[in-house]
C-alpha cells in the first residue's frame, strides 16, 4: 500500500509546533488524519472560532455544500493564516459518499484568489487538494 498523508503528515507541509486550524469537522472525517497532524505538530487541532494566527489550516468538505460556501470558507480560513502557510480541502474520493464534482475545488478556489493543486491521497476515502494564493508558485 503506498503511504497516504495521514501515515506521512509530513506531506500536508505542516511542522512540530505548528497550529492548524481545522474547519467544518463532523463524525464522518478520518480520526487518522488528524491524530497524524496532531502528533506531527505537537499540538491539537484547533477550530474554526480560533481567533489567533495560524500555521495551516485543513477544511473537511463534501459535496452538497456549496461552491459559494467553500469558497467563503476559504477566505475565511485564509484571513488568520500565516504568509505561504499550508491551507488543505479535503473531500471523500470519488464514488464514496459525499465526493465533490471534480470542478468544485478548483471552481471555489479560483474565486477565493488561490490555485488548487492535484488531489493527494490522505486516507482510504479521503483526498487532500492543497491551494496556494495566485502568483505563489509551486
Amino acid at each position: 500500500m503506498n503511504e497516504t498523508a495521514s501515515q506521512n503528515a509530513e506531506e500536508f507541509g505542516f511542522r512540530s509546533g505548528d497550529v492548524v486550524q481545522e474547519w467544518l469537522w463532523d463524525d464522518d472525517v478520518d480520526d487518522s488524519v488528524r491524530q497524524k497532524i496532531e502528533g506531527l505538530t505537537g499540538q491539537d487541532l484547533v477550530d474554526e472560532d480560533y481567533g489567533s494566527a495560524v500555521d495551516g489550516v485543513i477544511i473537511w468538505w463534501r459535496d452538497g455544500d456549496d461552491e459559494d460556501a467553500l469558497a467563503d470558507t476559504i477566505m475565511d480560513a485564509s484571513a488568520i493564516l500565516e504568509k505561504g502557510a499550508p491551507i488543505w480541502v479535503i473531500t471523500p474520493k470519488p464514488r464514496r459518499s459525499g465526493a465533490a464534482s471534480p470542478n468544485v475545488i478548483p471552481s471555489a478556489a479560483k474565486t477565493a484568489g488561490m490555485n488548487a493543486a492535484t488531489p493527494l491521497t490522505v486516507a482510504d476515502d479521503w483526498n487532500g487538494v492543497r491551494l496556494r494564493p495566485f502568483g505563489s508558485g509551486r
